[in-house]
């Protein structure tokens, strides 16, 4: 009996809901964050992956043959241009000095005894005393006697600078590395062994490469007038160590090769960058940001306003003027920052949504407010909102 009063109790109530026709109560429009795109000059910026190489780098290398006395640089220490590094056994140079110079007094002692038969055969010429063939004879041995002169100060030039090529001094300034000899080795002139390296760190240069159809592109855009290039020399250039952080001076692009890799396709381009710290070694990985120039009226979003379908294709959701939502398929350029430049599938003045994406769908009726105020209450902590 009791079962049988409940099922009539809950009968009753079924029956006056259904004869009160009170509609079922509507869910509120969502809240969503959007962003009005509006063209923008934006900067191309992009990261290429590069190498470290030193601005100028020489092997030292003797330049007279003997024995190796001294080394005087400490291993890894900064050279400056001039400074002797490894010093060879000097004595057998000035040996050949001394005998450059005996051999010069002599050749001058033989001109001026020349010299003074030719004056004497002058004046006796003068008065028809000697011949003709005697005064050309003194003439010719005079003139024997100077080459005889020149050649020996030519020797002795020649032995001077081989006594000074004993020292081996560095011929650029910068890093030396570690040496490749030791004292008592015997060194040849121009031997292919070197003692040591130096290579010029400040500034230093980073060697990175691009794809050519990327560059292709930029020059197409260049042409067709939707870039804007810098002028030559004020191309900066900014680095990213491996591990993301920043390097702290910006650099200056040089220029660019002219013919392209066949094995990759890219073509390399070349930054100096100053480096007196010396936090760049030649050989290191970087990640090099370069600004190829400036886009003027691009449409950007975002980059977590744009959303992907089952197929991958990028796509936003657009808020019309009638506050609801449409899904819009677009074309993405380049990211910039933390924007994606839309190449096609936006017009400016619309209305794109950032954040509040669980709740809506196309048609569905939303209350948008500007997100750049919804980031700026909600960055209690100091980092920007994250897409949802």
């Amino acid at each position: 009996m009791a079962a049988a009063g409940l099922l009539a109790v809950g009968l009753s109530a079924c029956g006056q809901s259904e004869g009160s026709g009170e509609a079922a109560p509507t869910m509120p429009p969502s809240a969503v964050s959007v962003v009005q795109v509006a063209p923008d000059a934006i900067p191309m910026v992009t990261e290429l992956p590069g190498r470290v190489a030193p601005t100028r780098i020489a092997e030292v290398r003797p330049r007279v043959s003997g024995i190796i006395v001294e080394r005087v640089f400490t291993q890894g220490s900064h050279v400056e241009e001039g400074d002797v590094l490894y010093r060879i056994d000097p004595e057998p140079f000035r040996v050949q000095v001394t005998s450059a110079e005996a051999t010069l007094q002599r050749a001058k002692a033989v001109q001026l005894q020349a010299r003074q038969q030719a004056d004497r055969q002058r004046e006796l010429r003068e008065r028809q005393v000697t011949s003709a063939q005697q005064y050309d004879d003194a003439i010719a041995l005079l003139a024997q006697a100077d080459a005889d002169v020149a050649a020996a100060e030519a020797g002795l030039a020649a032995a001077r600078l081989n006594l000074d090529y004993a020292e081996v001094k560095a011929p650029i300034t910068g890093r030396i590395g570690r040496a490749l000899i030791t004292e008592g080795a015997l060194v040849a002139a121009n031997a292919p062994e070197n003692l040591a390296t130096i290579q010029q760190l400040d500034p230093i240069y980073v060697d990175f490469t691009q794809s050519v159809n990327e560059l292709l592109q930029l020059r197409r855009m260049l042409a067709a007038g939707e870039l804007v290039s810098p002028a030559p020399g004020e191309a900066r250039v900014l680095l990213r160590y491996d591990d993301g952080t920043e390097y702290a001076h910006a650099g200056r692009l040089l220029f660019s090769e002219v013919t392209v890799d066949e094995t990759t396709g890219q073509v390399t381009m070349r930054a100096e960058f100053p480096n007196s710290d010396g936090e760049l070694l030649p050989g290191m990985y970087v990640r090099a940001v370069l600004e190829q120039g400036v886009r003027n009226h691009a449409l950007a979003v975002p980059q977590q306003a744009v959303q992907r379908d089952a197929q991958g294709s990028a796509q936003v959701f657009v808020v019309k003027d009638d506050d609801t939502v449409e899904v819009r398929t677009v074309r993405l350029g380049p990211a910039v920052g933390q924007r994606w430049v839309i190449e096609e599938g936006l017009n400016p003045g619309e209305r794109v949504v950032v954040e509040g994406f669980q709740k809506i769908g196309p048609g569905v009726q939303v209350v948008a407010s500007d997100w750049a105020l919804a980031e700026a209450s909600t960055m209690s902590d100091g980092q920007p909102p994250q897409a949802e």
